[in-house]
This record gives C-alpha cells, structure tokens and sequence, in this order.
C-alpha cells in the first residue's frame, strides 16, 4: 500500500492516478485542500511564465499542460460532473477549464522593452506568441487601460479554478473507496533504513499505519518530516467579483517593475495575485500585500478597483533552490517524493501522477531528487526569488528569473519564523 502524505493538488492527483493504476493508496492530512491549493489562481501557463533561467521547468510545463485536457474530463467524468456525454464540456463546466490564452502587457516604456526582450526569448525558443500593439491588446481586452503600450499574447495558455479541481478530486477519490485520514504526520516510520509507514497525531486516530512507500507530498511542510531543499514561500491573493466578466482571459502585466497577473472566472469571479515574499511560515494578510496587488491591478484594468472583494488568503508555496519540483524516489528506500511545485503545483498535478506511474522517464530526470544527493546543494535558502511583495507570484503561483525587469520589489528576507504545529500538513500548489 501507498500512503499520500498531504492533501492537496498534487497528493489528491497522485493518489487519483495510483487508485486507477491498481494501485492501494491512502491519502494523509488534516485539512485536505485548504492549503496552497485553495489560495493558488489556477493559471496552466508554461510560455507565458517563461524565464531566461528556467528550460527545464518549462519542458515539465509544457508537457503537463498537454495532459491537462484528457486529465480534466476523466476527473470531470468520475466525479460525476454534468454533462456525462462531453467529457470537454464537463471539464470546462465543472473544473472551470478554460484555454483562451494569456495576455502579457506592458504599461510603461521600461517594462515594454523588458517585454519585448521576453517576446524576442520566447520567439528563439519556439514558442508560440503574439506581439500586440496597445490597440491590438485593447481590442482584445476592451477593459485594459489606455495607458497600455503593448503585448505578447500565448494562444496556448490555459487555466483552471484548483478549488474545483480538488473538490472533484475528493469525489473522485470517495467514489473509489480511497481512505482520507485528516490527521497530522508526525514522523516516518523506519525499518532499518526503509521508511515504512507513518505516525500520526492527533490522539483519536490510528497511532500509525503501515505503508510500503510513502509519497511525500505536504508542500512547503515537506523538510519537517524529510531531508528535502524545501523552504516556504508566501503569496497573498484576492479574488473580487462582478455580476458579468471583466475580461476574458487571464491578463498579466508589469507595472513600474512589479508583475501582477488577474485571472477570470465564468461566474464573474477575477483572481488578482500574487505577492512573493520570503517570510517562513507567515500567512498573514497584510494591507501592504493587498495595497500593491491593487495598485498594480488598477494600472492595467482600472475598473477592478468597482469590484466586491469575495476573498482574500494567504498561502504558502513549496520553493526549491533552482525553482524545479522534486519528483521520484529519494535515496531512503521506502520514501518517494511529489514536492517542491512552488508557483506551480497545479499546472504540473497531472505531470508529477504520471512521473510516479513510471510514464514520463526523459522528463523524470529533470526533476529527480538526485539531482540534490550533494549536501552542498541542499541548501533551503532563496534561490532567484528575494524581495517580500511583489504581484505575479501564481498562486500560483511566480518564480522571479534573473531579469530585473520582471522580479518584485520589496524588502530583503526577514528571519524565518518557526513552523507551525500543523507541520507536514500545507499542500503544494500552484499556481
């Protein structure tokens, strides 16, 4: 039997896609789906986030996002989504799917040079892109700001409401009989050197349960309970709302410097985010993350600033020191890891199953935890991503590259705070 330590987009996917192998899971955690998860945006965009710095987490990308589709309806379809005859309208409909491209635009003379040299990367790269005109970018999206000099369209981009999409995961996995014990991992249980199983907290639950791999999965809580190069890194979020769609797709922009992305919902609902900021464990929402999420949001579409605020969350993403997930077997017999998708845990969900069933071996050595076996490099600290505010972190979910014209302001790292005792608990997310 597997045991999914760890609730959220990435476990439930996990153990959604071992359940259909065949395979005996359980799936470990107090809160499942009120992690990272529930904060992230959504955004399934793996052009439009490129960095000059990050190739290999754009080939992970890129090739999750093409699962995607088939991903969706198959959940939307055991989940018992409506209607059961499309799979791709389930999906659209229950998952809030949507695949119309992201808009990447500048509002100054600085940050329209930084973007054309993304656009000229991105174009050396292959990618698929569009150079827009401010006319061109505000005929496509009639709310932008007339101050909006220019654009970079990705057609192929998409996005997905993740609260959805672990609420159909939870379905899922109920309809199939997979065991969900809301319990906290206090530690792994070893044989020898095998990890063989878990122990769990709180008193009222089984005191531990026997596994013969463990999958490591709790996010930014991973390090609490295994030798991994995690550290959490905080973003807070807002979602507003409006009686019809302000735009209609996910619109990303940098603003004197400081990247901000929005991203619409069917139902009116318009995901704003997200700030960077290196503070531990905090997850507190501060007026000045929410000030210049807004700030910034208003320069670009100043009509969101007539929206109702329906929400506003803080949560904390799973960074590693080169900004790639940690995917496969570790080097302690017994222990797999699924961790490490900071910005982006849920556009790599199907990717990380599909690694773990053994069905992506070339993109597995990408993400292998052996690329860290040197203790030299396990080092937890920042990697490319200073600085406390700043929008555009996605979820999910945003990795600052090496390009300053697109890394947040703000204030060096504050001291690291101690973990909370819900340790081993936060999921990873995404975006």
């Amino acid at each position: 039997m597997d045991v999914i330590v760890g609730g959220g987009v990435v476990g439930l996917s996990v153990a959604w896609r071992l359940s259909r192998a065949g395979q005996d899971v359980t799936v470990v955690d107090p809160a499942p789906a009120a992690g990272a998860s529930h904060a992230a945006a959504g955004m399934l965009a793996p052009v439009s986030e490129v960095s000059y710095t990050e190739q290999p987490l754009l080939r992970l990308g890129a090739a999750s996002l093409r699962g995607w589709p088939s991903f969706a309806a198959e959940l939307a379809a055991e989940a018992g989504f409506e209607p059961a005859g499309d799979p791709a309208e389930a999906a659209r409909i229950g998952l809030g799917l949507r695949a119309d491209g992201t808009l990447d635009v500048a509002f100054g003379a600085d940050d329209l040079a930084a973007l054309d040299e993304l656009a000229a990367y991105m174009e050396k790269l292959g990618l698929p892109v569009e150079r827009l005109t401010g006319r061109e970018c505000r005929r496509l999206e009639p709310m932008l700001a007339p101050s909006v000099r220019g654009g970079l369209l990705a057609p192929g981009d998409a996005w997905v409401d993740p609260r959805r999409v672990t609420a159909a995961l939870l379905a899922a996995l109920e309809r199939r009989g997979v065991p969900l014990v809301r319990a906290r991992v206090s530690e792994l249980l070893r044989d020898g050197d095998t990890v063989a199983g878990v122990r769990l907290e709180p008193p009222g639950v089984p005191p531990e349960i026997r596994a013969d791999r463990v999958v490591l999965a709790a996010g930014a809580w991973s390090a609490e309970l295994a030798d991994v190069p995690v550290r959490p890194v905080k973003g807070q979020i807002m979602r507003l709302r409006s009686t019809e769609p302000l735009l209609g797709r996910c619109v990303r922009g940098t603003v004197h410097g400081t990247p901000v992305y929005l991203v619409p919902r069917g139902d009116g609902e318009l995901v704003v985010g997200a700030t960077q900021e290196e503070l531990g464990f905090d997850t507190r929402v501060t007026a000045g993350g929410l000030y210049e999420l807004l700030r910034d949001a208003r320069e670009l579409v100043p009509g969101v600033t007539e929206l109702e605020v329906a929400d506003i969350v803080a949560g904390l993403r799973p960074g590693t020191p080169d900004n790639v997930p940690i995917i496969g077997p570790s080097a302690v017999p017994g222990l797999v890891l699924a961790t490490g998708h900071h910005r982006g845990g849920v556009l790599l969900a199907p990717l990380t199953a599909a690694i773990l069933l053994g069905e992506e071996p070339e993109l597995a050595a990408l993400c292998s935890p052996a690329r860290f076996d040197d203790a030299s490099t396990t080092d937890t600290g920042t990697a490319g991503t200073t600085g406390t505010t700043g929008a555009g972190a996605g979820a999910t979910e945003e990795t600052e590259s090496t390009d300053a014209a697109r890394a947040p302001r703000g204030r060096p790292p504050a001291p690291r705070p101690a973990p909370p005792d819900r340790a081993a608990t936060a999921h990873t997310e995404e975006r």
